[in-house]
């Protein structure tokens, strides 16, 4: 699964750790997130991040 990466603040959403401090279990994938979710660190809109590899 591929990593994505905030713009505004850089953090990384692994796929493989999910997102514990939002109930988001490991394994999902960062295009099953809801639309209105946003990055944990600043805030910024799922449109703000970018697929790394």
């Amino acid at each position: 699964m591929d990593k994505y990466v905030c713009t505004v603040c850089g953090y990384v959403y692994d796929p493989a750790v999910g997102d514990p401090e939002d109930e988001i279990p490991p394994g999902t994938p960062f295009e099953s997130l809801p639309e209105d979710s946003g990055c944990r660190m600043c805030g910024a809109g799922k449109d703000a991040f970018k697929k790394v590899s």
